[in-house]
Formats: structure tokens, C-alpha cells, sequence
């Protein structure tokens, strides 16, 4: 008769610092080792228990015999020649997941600080199935867990040596569709004993639940939040992004004015063009009236290629003249050509590709 499985142990980069406290309280250990570990996971940024050098060698033995270290095995980095690097890394059941670190870039940007932002993932694919997104092509697999959305700041920091100073989630995923775990892994990254990045230094990127949006503008953290949004009418959104059947226009941009009336961070509108389906001068038109509506600024960003689909990015010029009717109207807008154009980083390509040849898709 086959044995059952072993439960998978749970991770200590999941770990919140009240659960630490009370398994170091139950296996007889003292309070003060919670922040030595928490220093050891979160300020050192070690990737072992074996490298805690100041606790006890039973102790060590405990944590090991308890908890794996992280959820995240790296498998892959991909370099750019603009020098976005994408990590790809295998989960426990032997899926995949990827994150983009994008370095800070002054002269683009005109950042002043040397900020290196990274986007991360929240699910493995997505079941919203937006036509133009790799994530989603081969469907839903499943939600990741506070300690493999958390992991990926760690694992990206380690990798590539820097700090990361701002996180955007619009990685592989619908953040808002995994929203408890989303808000351990923030509670993780944002506090004092773990991470403590501020929360205006986090962006959470959705494509329009309006029941979340509602709920995350109650959330007492002021959190930043863009809107993929990619359509400035319900014709053109139905065609492109099945979740805009289910919370039309209308719907999306009264819960965006309730997220206004409680939060200080403005919005941002995202907006991929693409040729011929979304880059009409009409729809910068309407896109302005609902930023001006919403004071939020725009964000475009031409179509970045996806091996299997047949969109395409309008020419620059056209891009160009797409930005002006925006700026004309007085609506904050840039232009952002996608970094990690030449190593397929738009969400999911890499995972997509790795799960293919491994059989899982």
C-alpha cells in the first residue's frame, strides 16, 4: 500500500513575524531569536538557515526539520541589452514563475534616485484571458501563496545584488483575484520587522474587479493601484478583455472614483496600443475624458510581441500623436516603449515557453 505524501512544510519567507514568534515559543526557544531570524531572512537576505550563524545548532536543526527556506528553486535569468533581467524560477509541484527587475534608468525616467523596480507575479497564468497577454494562453493553474509572491523580492535581490526599491504587481496573474495571500505577502514586504518598503513604493495593476478594488480602497495601507485598461470604451474592451463583460466601464470607473474618495496615491491608467484594435485618435479622446474625470495620469505603452498572437504595435509616429491628443487635453501621459523587448519580457512568455518544453502544457 503506497505511503501518503508528505505535507509540503510550509516557508519560512511566508512566514509572518507572529507565526515565527509563536513556533520558536511552542519548541521552546526564546522570543528574542524571532528577530534574529527575521533579520537573517529580511535585512541579510540569505538563502539558508545554515548561514544564520548566531542561532543555536538545535535550533538551526528545528527550523530545517519544520520549514523549507523558500518556495522558489531559480532556474533561469534572461539579460537584456537595455539590462532587464528576467528570473524564472520552478515551484514546488514543478511549475513556473517569472519576475522582470527593471533598473533604474535617469535618463528615460528622470528619476533621481537609483530606483530598480521589479514586477512581480501572483498567480501561475490567468483565467481572464485578455487577448493580447501571454499570461493567460494556456489558462489558469493556480494561486501562489504570500511566501512565493514575497520570494520573488528576495530571490530578485539576491540574484542580481541590488535593492529593490519599487514593485509593481502586474506580473504573471490578476493580483486581485488572489487578494489574501497578495496582502500577507504586502504585510511581509511592507513591515518593520521583514522588508519595510514603504507601501507608496508598491503598485498593484488590475484589469477591473470591481468587488476588489472596492474592498483594497479600504485596505489601510496607501497602496498604489494602475488600471490595465487598454480600451476607453466597452466596444473596444469586449472585444479585448473578457472581464469588462462582467464589470463594464461604467462599473470600473465608479469604483475607481470610490478608491479616489478614500486614498491619497493618484491612479494610473494603463494602456498597451495596439494597431487597428484599441490606437484610434477617438479613443485617446475618450481615454482623456476619463482621466480628467479620475485625475489620474496615462500610461501608454506600445504592444510588446507575443510568439502566437497577431497583434502588432502601431509606428512610433502614431504613438506619438496618440500622447499628444492626451497631453492636449491636459491628462499626465508618457510614452513608454516596453524594456526587455529582446528577452520576450512580457508577462508570462518565459514561463510559457519553460512549461511548454517540460510537457506541462
Amino acid at each position: 500500500m503506497p505511503h501518503p505524501a508528505r505535507p509540503i512544510r510550509p516557508a519560512l519567507t511566508g512566514l509572518s513575524p507572529e507565526a515565527l514568534a509563536a513556533w520558536l515559543q511552542h519548541a521552546g526557544h526564546p522570543a528574542f531569536r524571532t528577530r534574529q531570524i527575521l533579520d537573517w531572512i529580511w535585512k541579510k537576505n540569505v538563502g539558508a538557515v545554515a548561514a544564520m550563524s548566531n542561532l543555536p545548532a538545535a535550533l538551526r536543526a528545528g527550523l530545517t526539520e519544520s520549514f523549507r527556506f523558500d518556495s522558489l528553486q531559480h532556474t533561469h535569468t534572461q539579460g537584456a541589452a537595455d539590462t532587464t533581467r528576467k528570473f524564472l524560477f520552478r515551484l514546488h509541484d514543478g511549475r513556473y514563475v517569472e519576475c522582470v527587475l527593471i533598473p533604474a534608468n535617469p535618463a528615460l525616467y528622470g528619476d533621481t534616485a537609483d530606483r530598480h523596480t521589479l514586477c512581480v507575479s501572483s498567480q501561475v497564468g490567468c483565467a481572464y484571458g485578455c487577448k493580447f497577454c501571454a499570461s493567460g494562453l494556456a489558462g489558469f493553474t493556480r494561486n501562489l501563496d504570500a511566501s512565493e509572491i514575497a520570494g520573488q523580492v528576495l530571490a530578485a535581490a539576491r540574484l542580481s545584488g541590488e535593492r529593490i526599491d519599487n514593485l509593481v504587481f502586474m506580473g504573471m496573474g490578476e493580483p486581485l483575484a488572489n487578494l489574501d495571500p497578495l496582502l500577507a505577502a504586502i504585510a511581509l514586504i511592507t513591515g518593520p520587522q521583514t522588508l519595510h518598503l514603504g507601501a507608496r513604493h508598491l503598485t498593484i495593476s488590475t484589469s477591473g474587479l470591481v468587488p476588489q478594488i472596492r474592498r483594497l480602497a479600504e485596505h489601510p495601507q496607501q497602496l498604489r493601484l494602475a488600471i490595465s485598461l487598454h480600451g476607453a470604451s466597452d466596444e473596444v474592451r469586449d472585444k479585448i478583455m473578457p472581464v469588462n463583460r462582467k464589470w463594464p466601464l461604467a462599473e470600473l470607473l465608479d469604483s475607481l472614483a470610490y478608491w479616489n474618495s478614500l486614498k491619497k496615491q493618484k491612479l494610473t491608467l494603463e494602456y498597451i496600443l495596439i494597431a487597428g484594435i484599441n490606437d484610434s485618435l477617438a479613443q485617446a479622446a475618450l481615454l482623456a475624458r476619463h482621466a480628467r474625470r479620475l485625475h489620474a495620469k496615462v500610461n501608454l505603452i506600445p504592444y510588446n510581441t507575443v510568439d502566437g498572437l497577431a497583434w502588432q504595435r502601431p509606428p512610433e509616429t502614431h504613438c506619438t500623436a496618440f500622447l499628444q491628443t492626451l497631453q492636449r487635453a491636459g491628462v499626465p501621459a508618457t510614452l513608454r516603449f516596453e524594456k526587455g523587448h529582446d528577452i520576450a519580457a512580457a508577462c508570462g512568455q518565459l514561463r510559457l515557453k519553460q512549461e511548454t518544453a517540460d510537457g506541462l502544457i
